[in-house]
């Protein structure tokens, strides 16, 4: 049976040093180009910050976030020093691609966000941004996309002991969607989970003052954005041979939709080879969840 999101703080006020209560406040780095932005939302896929933030209220009710948009042209990177954490989206850029001027205020912030000491978590492009600025490397990947659902994620022996797993399964699936993967992580980071097709899915980079927790798939994907974005990528699909027809693929998003309807739908689940490991929302955010406690001490 699914179960519903639980709120873990019903105030969000954390304790400063002083003694004094403080506002818990988050900033949202929504990698997509503006263009980007809009074609996804054309198509009815949830801007990727909004995820996010849904993601956020769902256990602090109360905290505030901003969103940035560091692909936008002219971009005003804000100072972190007065946010409690950063939660970085997905984002649809190339981070080894050195020729793309709009990766420097997204490196740029990342790098703030180490030496000012500024807690971090995100996925998908979050590990590889926080990658590369630390001293690591990406590359796009040998076997080419990877979308739907990651199959059989395994923690390591230091995921099992680590807190960003602390009631997760040891092996597990999720929503995921990318084309590049981490081929090397920075010195002073951990493997926490790897796959047989994405060797490093989820890592705690430490780099100057900062750690950053973070992942290649996607908990904050719901069953009904995911559909959304399957059909939203249906002709390049298409084109890459994950469906042999339109027809298959329309099928394919309406089994997702009508799951997004009926979570406890057997059938359904059996169908596409869902369990609660991604449909319910505490088990497949568990993350997130783990990352506000053991990090922030805020839920």
């Amino acid at each position: 049976m699914r179960r519903r999101p639980r709120n873990f703080s019903a105030g969000c006020r954390a304790p400063c040093a002083g003694g004094e209560l403080a506002t818990v406040r988050f900033l949202i780095v929504d990698g997509y180009p503006a263009a980007s932005r809009d074609e996804l939302c054309c198509a009815g896929v949830a801007p990727a910050h909004e995820l996010f933030a849904r993601m956020l209220q769902d256990y602090l009710p109360g905290a505030t976030s901003e969103v940035v948009f560091p692909s936008d042209p002219e971009v005003s990177l804000p100072d972190l020093g007065g946010f409690t954490g950063v939660l970085w989206t997905g984002c649809n850029l190339t981070v080894h691609d050195t020729s793309d001027k709009r990766l420097a205020a997204h490196l740029e912030l990342a790098r703030r966000g180490f030496e000012q000491g500024v807690a971090s978590f995100g996925s998908c492009w979050a590990l590889q941004v926080a990658a590369v600025v630390a001293g690591g490397e990406v590359r796009a990947h040998p076997g080419g996309r990877e979308i739907g659902v990651s199959r059989k994620i395994r923690l390591t022996p230091a995921g099992q002991a680590h807190p960003m797993f602390a009631g997760k399964p040891p092996v597990f699936d999720s929503f995921t969607s990318h084309l590049d993967e981490v081929t090397r992580l920075p010195s002073d980071s951990v493997l926490l989970a790897e796959s047989g097709f994405t060797r490093i899915q989820a890592a705690v980079i430490r780099h100057l003052k900062g750690s950053f927790w973070a992942v290649q798939y996607h908990p904050e994907f719901t069953v009904d954005s995911m559909a959304r974005l399957m059909a939203a990528r249906q002709a390049i699909l298409l084109q890459e041979g994950f469906f042999t027809s339109p027809e298959e693929a329309q099928t394919y998003v309406s089994s997702y939709e009508a799951l997004a309807e009926q979570p406890d739908n057997r059938a359904l689940r059996f169908r596409l080879g869902l369990d609660d490991d991604v449909l319910d929302p505490d088990l497949r955010r568990l993350e997130f969840v783990n990352w506000l406690r053991h990090e922030l001490k805020v839920a």
